[in-house]
This record gives C-alpha cells, sequence and structure tokens, in this order.
C-alpha cells in the first residue's frame, strides 16, 4: 500500500482514503473511489473464532448497499497465525464459505511496525467507543462517514448485528 502524490483533482479525497492497495486478485485499487460512501472496513482471517461474523458482514452490505454502505475486508495473519493462506486462496475460502461479494482486499499487517499506512492512520484515531491504539485481535471493525472520517470502531466481540453498531450505521446512511 502507498499513498498517493497529491495533485489539483485528487485533493478532495479523504486523508483515510488516499492510498492504492492491491485485492485479493491482485488488482490496484484506488481507495478515494470509496469516497461519497458509508465504509466498514474490517480486519478479517479465516481461521478465527470470529470468522463467522462474514455471515454478518455480507448480510450488512446486501442490506445497505443501496444506502451506501461498502464493506471492505483486509485480510491480516497478524493475530494467532490465523490467515495463512495465500490471496487467491483467501478468497476461494470467503466466496464458497460465506458467500461474500463484498471488496476484499490482499493480505495486509495491521498490527506492528510494519502496519498497513491506512491501519496506522486508523489506529492513531480516537473514537466514541476506543482511544487510539493497536488492534487488538481479527474483525476489529472501523466505520467511516461519507466524508471519510472515522466516527466509530468496535472490538471483535461487537457482531456485524449488534445494535450499537445497526444504530450508528443506520444513522450515518441516513445523514446526507
Amino acid at each position: 500500500m502507498r499513498a498517493r502524490p497529491s495533485t489539483s483533482s485528487e485533493r478532495a479525497c479523504p486523508a483515510l482514503l488516499n492510498f492504492r492497495m492491491e485485492d485479493l486478485r491482485g488488482r490496484t485499487i484506488d481507495l478515494c473511489a470509496f469516497g461519497g460512501k458509508v465504509l466498514l472496513l474490517v480486519n478479517t482471517a479465516s481461521f478465527c473464532g470470529y470468522t463467522p461474523q462474514y455471515r454478518g458482514l455480507e448480510a450488512l452490505q446486501e442490506r445497505y448497499g443501496s444506502a451506501g454502505l461498502v464493506v471492505i475486508g483486509f485480510p491480516s495473519n497478524d493475530f494467532g497465525a490465523q490467515e495463512p493462506g495465500s490471496n487467491a486462496q483467501i478468497q476461494d475460502f470467503c466466496e464458497a464459505t460465506f458467500g461474500v461479494r463484498f471488496p476484499m482486499f490482499g493480505k495486509v499487517t495491521v498490527r506492528g511496525p510494519g502496519k498497513a499506512p491506512l491501519f496506522a492512520r486508523l489506529i492513531a484515531l480516537p473514537t466514541p467507543q476506543l482511544p487510539p491504539g493497536e488492534i487488538a485481535w481479527n474483525f476489529e471493525k472501523f466505520l467511516l462517514d461519507r466524508e471519510g472520517r472515522l466516527i466509530a470502531r468496535f472490538r471483535s466481540a461487537v457482531e456485524p448485528d449488534a445494535t450499537e453498531l445497526l444504530d450508528l450505521l443506520q444513522r450515518t446512511l441516513q445523514a446526507s
């Protein structure tokens, strides 16, 4: 992942989205393309106790995608070596096991000195739920509003259908 040089036509891109990253298929995706959407960014893993949350995340995407939500997964092997596979293996697993159709990016580091710059920025920001700090485990969730501002962070145990997440997500989607 790398930050993009700023040009006059790119200045509208929110700082948290000002990256290009590879998806699971190896295509370079400009995160600025997600500007204007409500984003739920999640660090994921295929062999974790929280892995069944893929179903709930896909359900959120299906239910709220037309209202402007985009769930985005970022596989990581940082916690208990629970994402050991290649990007192709991760893609096959997510699609075959959980029917995941929301965007999934290539495996990244989300904790420690080699963390991806996107996650370095995310964890540096306070939210009403949590102070700045390292990601504790797989399936932490970061909610960004349509302006690309981090407005909430939820630990792994907060399920995608948890009232606290759903209420805030619905309010964020309704705000213009």
